[in-house]
């Protein structure tokens, strides 16, 4: 998304050099500030203290200024002094909370202003030389065009896969891609390296550049409200996830052999038979990133352009299914199929297992786990079907090409 001796002297006072000459003690050409006063080598004076300095108080905002961003920083800042009083409030009375910095050189909002809303920013600061400043600003804050909301694709307190992508999905399609991606941050506590790339003007992915390591924590901020999206559309609502990246498990369905391989860690631990698409449906080759998992689920055909009443089509409700892709591909019990699993590849696209190995493994396997079908027919899986980013190099996935 994340994503904190002695020192070598950098200068030292030159010391005086001191000689000792038949017994004579010597010292070198110095002298002390005051001896050269005394001697008349300067002024006489001795006095190098910088007289105190009035204060300069700024404030982020100008009197007068209207359509003002609701979502921007709201400041006043002090040099030469300290900031004793602030205050932003709206001319209906309310207060908008914030706060002062430690050594109380800055006063910040800390929420979000209203749309078309007037404010009064004010502060007072007391400078070194004593005195007091103060500074007011009046603005009226912006009606926006439109608004958009933003969903992700994870919840607060998830623990998900080492493949996991973050989806953020917009309401409705943003103009300027890099002015909504300066309000998406993802945070971690290891420095994991990632990008955006979108999917289309109303969904951008960002992925890191190599699996996640287990255990990283990341903190997702779609922190888009008040924020500009170009064309006058503003963000409707901030949006934000903290995650935690579980242990790594990939899984193998071979579709020459007809069995799953599950692995924890990199360590096979359960080999299951399966059945995959048949011929004239065959599951696509890739690397798929497990999305959704349901206890209970009605497998229609017409979701993914077949009707239900097709020759092709169907309508089953099964015990255990977890989606792969968006086009209708899931991993799921199929005990009208088990006399294939392990022989034969019969199904319309899907991996079929027992409901007890189905079971087992939504049991032992989470959003962001990965599944790499190999060997199942000549389509291969689509970078944009589903979470299936693993599908793309790095090269590719930063490349401009979106």
């Amino acid at each position: 998304m994340g994503r904190w001796g002695m020192a070598a002297p950098g200068s030292w006072a030159r010391l005086a050099t001191i000689m000792i000459v038949g017994g004579v003690l010597a010292a070198g050409c110095t002298s002390t500030a005051q001896e050269r006063g005394a001697s008349g080598g300067g002024d006489g004076s001795g006095d190098t203290t910088r007289p105190a300095q009035p204060a300069e108080l700024d404030l982020s905002v100008r009197q007068g200024a209207d359509d003002v961003a609701p979502g921007r920083a709201f400041t006043a800042t002090v040099q030469h002094g300290t900031i004793t009083e602030a205050s932003l409030v709206g001319e209906d009375g309310t207060v908008v909370d914030g706060g002062t910095t430690q050594q109380d050189t800055a006063w910040r909002a800390s929420e979000p202003l209203g749309y078309g809303k007037t404010y009064t920013l004010k502060a007072t600061a007391e400078g070194d030389d004593g005195e007091t400043v103060t500074e007011k600003a009046t603005f009226t804050t912006l009606v926006p065009q439109g608004q958009a909301e933003v969903y992700l694709n994870v919840q607060e307190g998830q623990k998900v896969g080492v493949g996991m992508p973050l989806v953020f999905t917009f309401s409705t399609d943003v103009p300027d891609r890099k002015l909504a991606e300066r309000a998406l941050r993802v945070r971690t506590d290891n420095d994991t390296e990632g990008a955006f790339r979108w999917r289309s003007d109303s969904e951008v992915t960002w992925r890191p550049k190599a699996y996640w390591e287990p255990g990283t924590k990341v903190t997702v901020d779609a922190a888009i409200y008040g924020k500009p999206l170009g064309g006058g559309l503003y963000g409707a609502e901030d949006q934000q996830a903290s995650l935690e990246i579980g242990r790594k498990v990939t899984a193998i369905a071979d579709g020459k052999s007809h069995h799953m391989s599950v692995f924890v860690d990199d360590e096979r631990v359960r080999r299951m038979p399966i059945s995959m698409g048949k011929p004239s449906s065959p599951t696509p080759n890739g690397t798929y990133t497990v999305m959704s998992e349901h206890n209970g689920y009605t497998m229609d055909s017409s979701t993914y352009g077949v009707p239900t009443d097709s020759g092709d089509g169907y309508r089953l409700w099964v015990e255990y299914a977890t989606r792969m892709s968006y086009s209708g591909i899931f991993y799921h019990s199929a005990p009208w199929s088990v006399g294939y699993q392990g022989n034969t590849n019969t199904s319309h696209g899907c991996i079929n297992l027992s409901t007890e190995n189905a079971a087992w493994l939504m049991k032992n396997s989470k959003p962001g786990d990965l599944i790499t079908v190999r060997n199942a027919g000549g389509q291969t899986l689509e970078p944009t079907d589903g979470w299936s980013v693993w599908q793309m190099s790095w090269d590719e996935w930063t490349s401009e090409d979106a």
